[in-house]
């Protein structure tokens, strides 16, 4: 099963209309991700919490790493960059953080709020390799612009 990112965008908009807690957003956002597509073997929000740190939010799969600086893995690139990663075979990816063994390849986009401001990245993980193209790129990072940038 493929995600239809077009289908979500108007689950999402249905489910989150009229909330405004970032965190309640996360976790319904992650929990509809996550059952759309048989590539997400873990489906997370990591949160800026402070200057250079992510901390686990939300998510869907096995246990996360707690935290995570900016400068380190696939999330950290993320967040220090601003650009979405997209890791085909993450044991070929340098200083990638191995929270789960079964993972295998990751996309990890920004997420902004209405400012502009970087407030988490999403964090999805497959235990197939090269599951994600830049289609996954361009509706995950459609998705995130609708619930978090308004």
């Amino acid at each position: 099963m493929r995600i239809d990112y077009e289908a979500i965008a108007k689950t999402l908009a249905t489910l989150t209309e009229g909330e405004t807690d970032s965190v309640a957003l996360m976790a319904t956002m992650v929990c509809e991700l996550h059952h759309a597509d048989d590539r997400f073997d873990w489906t997370g929000f990591y949160r800026v919490t402070e200057p250079g740190l992510l901390k686990i939010g939300p998510y869907q799969g096995g246990h996360g790493c707690l935290t995570i600086p900016f400068d380190r893995g696939v999330c950290g690139a993320a967040a220090r960059t601003g650009e979405v990663q997209i890791v085909a075979d993450v044991d070929a990816f340098p200083g990638h953080i191995a929270c789960a063994a079964s993972t295998r390849s990751e996309i990890v986009v920004p997420v902004r709020d209405a400012a502009g401001d970087l407030i988490a990245v999403l964090d999805v993980d497959s235990d197939r390799p090269a599951a994600f193209a830049d289609a996954d790129a361009t509706g995950l990072s459609a998705l995130l612009a609708q619930v978090f940038g308004r």
